[in-house]
């Protein structure tokens, strides 16, 4: 967070970034000696407080941050940050482009006008999940999940503030046409590197628009759709074929065999490996002498 001094300066590390969105890492070492610098917001932003407290002061009040809290930021507005009781924090923070934060408040707050009455939320069990998964799937590389992430933060965020509860509006029969278009890209291109911006483009809908209908048309997000795709077309190679779990991974579109493994046991139950085994023991078991 923001100060003055060669060891008070914020260090910021971008984890990753699309269309109308980022997220970043912020890390802080000021301390009481050093000054409040007063900055300004480029956009809406809200941070997840993981490390450290300081005080927020913004013209619409002030607020002790601390772990787990979430320090809310309208675009243009200006804020200091200081740390008069402790020294450092370390921060994730998720910026939104205002042309994007007012397309998910329109549908979250029930306006597009909407901006943060108060300065800092308290993290509750509907965004404390969803701040865990960013910070976990910060360095691997799934733009699509990264992306999916920061919008559905926004949304619950924007609508636990405002407390509007939004009407679940029946998918048209044009939206599931261009939600199967998408659906056929992913199909072909399930291995390759997908992001929300290129899949909304295929649907011919705005970006939060298409998450939005696909979860209510599909019942899953496109990550979780892709990853199913992924698994499944995994799970057959691993049972028919004898390549390698390396290579069956980087042909499903996983970049190491760690982040494949984990994923393939937290939906088969078993690793890449197990899995294998329990088909060549079933396929002896139907067919002896084959295996």
């Amino acid at each position: 967070m923001p100060s003055e001094g060669p060891t008070a300066a914020p260090q910021m590390r971008l984890i990753a970034a699309g269309l109308g969105w980022s997220v970043s890492e912020f890390l802080c070492r000021a301390g009481p000696a050093d000054p409040r610098v007063e900055e300004r917001h480029d956009g809406f932003s809200i941070a997840a407080v993981v490390e450290g407290s300081f005080t927020y002061r913004t013209n619409g009040g002030e607020a002790l941050l601390h772990p787990g809290a979430l320090l809310l930021g309208n675009h243009a507005r200006c804020f200091a940050c200081g740390h008069d009781h402790s020294r450092g924090d370390r921060c994730i923070s998720f910026n939104f482009a205002p042309d994007y934060f007012a397309e998910i408040a329109a549908s979250a707050a029930g306006s597009s006008r909407y901006a943060f009455p108060a300065v800092m939320a308290p993290a509750d069990k509907a965004s404390t999940p969803i701040l865990v998964a960013a910070e976990v799937v910060g360095g691997e590389a799934q733009p699509l999940r990264l992306a999916e992430t920061a919008t559905r933060l926004a949304e619950t965020v924007i609508a636990g503030v405002s407390g509007h509860v939004a009407a679940r509006a029946p998918v048209s029969a044009l939206e599931h046409r261009r939600i199967a278009e998408a659906l056929r890209h992913i199909e072909d291109h399930a291995a390759d590197p997908l992001d929300l911006d290129a899949l909304a483009s295929v649907a011919r809908l705005s970006k939060y628009h298409f998450l939005r209908v696909f979860r209510r048309a599909i019942g899953m997000t496109p990550y979780q759709f892709v990853l199913n795709i992924r698994m499944r077309r995994a799970a057959v190679r691993l049972a028919r074929s004898s390549e390698t779990i390396l290579s069956i991974a980087f042909d499903a579109g996983f970049g190491d065999l760690s982040t494949f493994n984990n994923r393939f046991r937290g939906i088969f139950g078993m690793s890449p490996s197990a899995y294998r085994e329990r088909g060549l023991e079933r396929r002896a078991l139907k067919y002896p002498g084959t295996a």
